[in-house]
């Protein structure tokens, strides 16, 4: 019979503050990667060597510290052992905007340890470059609806002065020539 371990690994989610996304939202947070593996023998080692992905469920705001989830997964403090419970930690922790999954950990479970041995986990953890959304504020929509805006309307006063010299040149509107008077002459005549 193996035996099935559960491991929960947790740390800082480095979110690089030279990044583009910085400027728009900074997101600082305490992560989690869930590792759940089987095996026949006792082990002295765990390598895993996995992508720890990003996973959102809606957008960020825009602009400020998003820090609500930079507390601990696990509250180390608590004297309940609810609290410990994996069930609990891995629902609190699903309930979350913004998680983090361990993406093909590829675990090897290295046999061969002395009784007074501690188990060692070898965990190689890369940060893919991920794609995060947000809700742009109101002067980014302003910036990039000007652009759009300006554009549309070059494209617009350049067609229809194009079609207003066609109109105009080749007559295709009937036209009555008609002049104008200047406006003091006619108060002068009025007047006289």
């Amino acid at each position: 019979m193996g035996r099935r371990t559960c491991y929960i690994l947790s740390w800082s989610f480095p979110c690089s503050p030279r990044s583009t996304f910085s400027r728009m939202a900074t997101l600082v947070m305490q992560s989690m990667a869930f590792l759940q593996s089987s095996f026949p023998v006792p082990g002295s080692q765990l390598y895993v060597n996995g992508d720890l992905r990003l996973q959102q469920k809606q957008p960020l705001s825009c602009g400020g510290l998003d820090a609500r989830y930079n507390i601990s997964v696990i509250n180390g403090t608590s004297p309940f052992a609810y609290d410990y419970d994996l069930t609990h930690i891995v629902a609190a922790y699903q309930e979350r905007n913004v998680t983090t999954v361990l993406n093909d950990p590829n675990p090897i479970w290295l046999v061969g340890r002395a009784a007074d041995a501690p188990f060692v986990i070898n965990a190689i953890i890369r940060y893919p470059v991920e794609v995060i959304s947000y809700q742009p504020g109101f002067w980014e929509m302003v910036k990039f609806a000007w652009v759009q805006y300006v554009s549309i309307l070059l494209i617009f006063l350049w067609v229809f002065e194009r079609i207003k010299i066609f109109v105009f040149q080749n007559q295709v509107v009937t036209t009555i020539p008609v002049t104008v008077t200047p406006r003091g002459d006619l108060c002068k005549e009025h007047l006289s």
